[in-house]
């Protein structure tokens, strides 16, 4: 009752094939690896967003240059 030996892991490791398939499992490591790049890109924007957030500063509004333009359009 000690450790598994080589024979039990055999065993597991047919039992996991037969359940999951043989083209199963690199399919799911596939998608948690997809997962877990998502998650990093989403943490690493979320990060920008709030540096940028903090950098930014608030400048007035510029006027605008075409308003003499397009108050002589709506005179004539």
């Amino acid at each position: 009752m000690g450790s598994f030996s080589i024979w039990h892991w055999l065993i597991v490791l047919v039992v996991v094939l037969l359940l999951f398939g043989r083209g199963k499992i690199p399919e799911l490591m596939g998608d948690m690896a997809k997962g877990i790049k998502s998650f990093k890109k989403g943490m690493s924007e979320e990060d920008e967003d709030a540096e940028t957030a903090k950098t930014v500063e608030h400048q007035p509004d510029e006027p605008i240059k075409d308003a003499a333009k397009t108050s002589k359009k709506k005179a004539g």
